[in-house]
């Protein structure tokens, strides 16, 4: 049996502030978004609320419009403020009760070509159970596997996402394809600690059948990026996230469950404090990355040029999977490897950095059930 994980970077539909040609171009955006949506929410506006709302929509292109290039302000009862025709925008509601709204991000297509290579990089894993990140619902998966795959024989039987916390689209989910199916799911979507929900997306445990024979628990995570907010507050949430993770393995672990596997994408290195939990700490997972027949190309990393830096995605394997392992491997060439592959080779129909599958190459395992 063979076990992937991918961030697909969305398959159809992404945030145009997530599509630029670079990270850093849209993360102060980004974070002006979320922390204008935090703000909204408040049940009374203060004088410096108001301010500071006004100052936000004017950053965000909303002065004089609810559109902006990459957001849209949502009014659908009462108002949020007033636009005069001459002078600074006024907030007139009061608080959260006096208007129904939000914002919301532009979202525009991703590139055709792009979406053939993230087609193509599933196609040559040939998984039977692949682990996806950042695709914008189940709907979008189905269309995907029934548009794209089908036609190059590499389509998936069963198909399953829920919808998690992040209002941009980037949920993650799970394929199977032949006699795999879910046995159970578990979604932790509203896990919490304290008023604050734990999972920037979800952490689903999909309880996998596998040829009618053993089961595997496969939980799927996408932790919170390291893009936008401050680095002490993003750390500080992966490790909540990780910490949980732990919680729920632990647990898994006490209940009997010996086949478990925690896989996606992290967003912090092996030796990075947020991912203690899961990694140091008297943690019994392991990397597949550190098994002696796992296939490295030389480069240690995951995303873009793979660098040590840049190891965010993972599968980990509890004691007894890892006994089962018959090989791994890192698939990087949906990747943009710099003009004619100068950094490693990917798919020649890759012209330029836009035409790349995804940032994130995969990772797979292959275990001997």
């Amino acid at each position: 049996m063979r076990l992937a994980t991918f961030n697909v970077e969305n398959l159809f539909s992404r945030a145009r502030v997530m599509n630029l040609e670079t990270w850093d171009a849209g993360k102060e955006i980004l974070a002006e978004f979320t922390s204008l949506n935090a703000r909204l929410l408040k049940d009374t506006y203060s004088e410096a609320d108001k301010q500071a709302i006004v100052e936000a929509l004017d950053r965000l292109g909303l002065n004089r419009s609810d559109e902006s290039e990459y957001v849209i302000l949502r009014q659908s009862r009462g108002r949020l403020l007033k636009r005069p025709q001459s002078g600074a925008p006024e907030v007139v509601a009061k608080g959260r009760a006096d208007w129904v709204g939000w914002l919301e991000l532009k979202t525009e297509a991703v590139n055709d070509l792009a979406i053939q290579m993230t087609a193509r990089v599933i196609q040559d894993i040939n998984a039977d159970v692949i682990a996806v990140i950042e695709a914008e619902n189940r709907v979008a998966l189905r269309h995907f596997n029934d548009q794209l795959l089908k036609p190059i024989d590499a389509a998936y039987d069963g198909i399953m996402l829920i919808d998690g916390n992040d209002d941009r689209g980037i949920d993650v989910g799970i394929l199977m394809k032949g006699s795999h199916c879910i046995a159970s799911i578990v979604s932790h979507v509203d896990d919490r600690e304290g008023n604050t929900r734990v999972f920037s997306r979800d952490c689903p445990e999909y309880l996998v059948q596998c040829n009618g024979n053993r089961n595997i628990l496969v939980l799927v995570n996408h932790f919170k990026s390291k893009g936008y907010g401050s680095q002490a507050e993003s750390d500080a949430r992966r490790k909540r996230q990780a910490r949980r993770v732990r919680e729920i393995y632990d647990l898994r672990r006490s209940q009997g469950v010996e086949l478990i596997t925690v896989v996606g994408d992290f967003n912090d290195t092996p030796d990075g404090d947020p991912l203690s939990p899961l990694l140091s700490n008297g943690s019994d997972l392991k990397d597949i990355f550190d098994h002696p027949k796992f296939q490295g190309d030389g480069r240690p990393g995951t995303y873009g040029n793979g660098t040590k830096s840049q190891k965010i995605d993972y599968i980990l394997l509890s004691p007894a999977l890892f006994q089962l392992v018959t090989g791994a491997g890192v698939w990087r060439k949906g990747v943009w490897g710099g003009t004619n592959g100068t950094l490693f080779p990917h798919y020649d129909e890759m012209t330029s950095a836009v035409h790349a599958a995804s940032d994130h190459a995969a990772v797979w395992v292959d275990l001997d059930l």
